[in-house]
């Protein structure tokens, strides 16, 4: 799928800033490209943009597997947020969101990482004079650990509802959590009788929507993860020699290369079209869910091979081939498993 000259001129500015930018390139991103504001609107401090902009800032961050809080703050909690089309919230605490100067977590899910609105990790109580109390322990948590913003998913008596927490208050505890792919920040997040602002809207919805819209996010992240991974792959075949050759010259590596090639743009030009398909909000999930299937499965095929065909270097904790493979192992169960969301889609295509 093309791109726009702006779209070009977006991608281009990321992956030179990336180039350039060091080991912390975050602060950078957000100042002098504003990638934490893309898809927040223009009143919120944002640039207004969409999922198709927020895909394209992912493909360059999964390319070298950049660590940065894009995927946990400007997209799922700040979605989240806005899908709930809470006014007074969404100007409190967006406008921090967008700058970069505050970074947003959303604690939901229970151990089991279904990332379901049946499944949310805490529960709610009111007290007297209008305040809420939450209690639970939710798992995988995004950036949670050092997150300015935390939102949570509790199940109150009217059902699950959103609400604002203050990290820093002593019935918060936050703990890293010991993950695969230590690029990615996640945390436990454990509540014992937090205080809470509810978050009016229509809760189950705005989660259901933040979840689709990340798992796009995260479907472009691993398109562009597949594609480095291919890249590096294709130049190492292309210096090792065996038996005399090049093992690139070899035919039978042409053809697993070729059929990786045929894999990673499919997965591309999958990603960024459902992305550019969001405003068909009826079939956002379906489109979701069949993103996370296919690109997950991208990249841990093309993560494997890259393993095998580095031979015995690939399996070695100096090259980073370890580093996409548990990437592709992280994003596979990331929003939940692709077998969850086969699932869905199968059972949408029967009551058809």
């Amino acid at each position: 799928m093309g791109l726009s000259a702006e779209q070009q001129d977006l991608r281009d500015a990321v992956r030179g800033l990336l180039g350039s930018a060091g080991q912390e390139p975050w602060p950078r991103l957000c100042r002098e490209v504003g990638v934490a504001g893309l898809a927040i609107p223009v009143r919120y401090g944002g640039a207004g943009a969409g999922p198709a902009e927020t895909g394209l800032v992912m493909e360059e961050l999964g390319r070298d597997l950049t660590p940065s809080p894009m995927l946990g703050s400007a997209v799922l909690a700040a979605q989240a947020l806005l899908a709930t089309g809470d006014e007074e919230a969404c100007g409190r605490l967006l406008p921090a969101i967008a700058d970069g100067s505050a970074t947003a977590a959303l604690a939901w899910t229970t151990r089991a990482g279904r990332w379901d609105t049946d499944d949310v990790a805490c529960a709610a109580r009111s007290f007297g004079g209008g305040g809420w109390e939450l209690d639970g322990e939710a798992h995988y948590v995004l950036d949670g650990e050092d997150a300015d913003v935390l939102l949570v998913a509790a199940r109150g008596p009217a059902g699950v509802g959103l609400f604002d927490v203050d990290p820093a208050q002593d019935g918060v505890h936050r703990t890293a959590a010991v993950a695969m792919d230590a690029a990615r920040r996640l945390a436990v997040v454990r509540l014992t009788g937090a205080r809470g602002q509810p978050i009016g809207g229509d809760a189950t919805a705005a989660l259901r929507s933040a979840r689709d819209l990340a798992c796009l996010a995260l479907s472009a992240e691993q398109a562009g993860a597949a594609r480095r991974a291919l890249d590096l792959t294709v130049g190492y075949t292309m210096t090792r020699v065996q038996f005399g050759r090049v093992i690139g010259s070899f035919q039978a590596l042409q053809h697993r290369l070729a059929d990786l090639h045929v894999l990673v743009e499919s997965a591309r030009s999958l990603s960024r079209s459902f992305a550019a398909a969001t405003g068909d909000a009826p079939r956002l999930g379906l489109r979701a869910a069949a993103a996370k299937v296919y690109c997950s499965e991208v990249l841990m095929r093309t993560a494997a091979e890259m393993i095998q065909l580095h031979g015995a270097i690939g399996i070695t904790w100096e090259h980073q081939a370890h580093r996409y493979l548990k990437r592709a192992h992280g994003g596979l169960h990331l929003f939940g498993p692709p077998a969850q969301h086969a699932a869905a889609i199968a059972a949408a295509i029967i009551d058809r």
